[in-house]
């Protein structure tokens, strides 16, 4: 009887082990929101500071436009990063506004890091991302905006830009 009684207990162990590693839950869902082409003016660097190096670049406009949403980037804002050369990684944070078509005011803010490095290979790698956050005014049909987490991928644009697509994490 005692027998029974262990092996039914290591049964049980062992179907909730399984249910386990059954449970890994889904991926998360993105949905496309827009994507951004910033321009940019002359960076200039503050240098080397106690905690690591300051470099400014300004934002002097540019154009958005996703399935919901579209407009102009507003001249005004700016890219503030931090290197540490060390480590290769860069902390950024863009503080700028966008206009939409039909008048509405958005403030963007969109942190995130650049990390240069090597692969296990040896090989240079290179990883670019962020996560905007918006203020749309809450009586707007932007409003959505405001109720909900992004992610974006950015990469060098055109000319003296930057490209941003954007995602909400659904």
């Amino acid at each position: 009887m005692r027998k029974i009684q262990i092996l039914a207990v290591l049964l049980m162990i062992a179907t909730q082990l399984m249910a386990q590693d059954k449970a890994v839950p889904a991926p998360l869902e993105l949905e496309y929101v827009m994507e951004l082409n910033v321009t940019l003016g002359q960076a200039y660097s503050v240098g080397p500071t106690t905690h690591g190096s300051r470099n400014t670049v300004p934002i002097t406009g540019g154009k958005f436009e996703g399935p919901k949403i579209k407009g102009e980037i507003l001249e005004g804002g700016a890219d503030y990063q931090l290197s540490d050369p060390a480590t290769g990684r860069t902390d950024v944070e863009a503080i700028y506004n966008l206009r939409t078509d039909d008048g509405v005011n958005i403030h963007i803010r969109n942190r995130g890091m650049i990390v240069m490095d090597k692969d296990e290979n040896g090989r240079p790698s290179f990883y670019f991302r962020c996560a905007p956050t918006f203020e749309a005014p809450n009586d707007s049909k932007y409003a959505w905006l405001n109720k909900a987490i992004f992610v974006c991928a950015p990469q060098m644009g055109q000319g003296a830009g930057i490209t941003l697509r954007v995602w909400k994490v659904k």
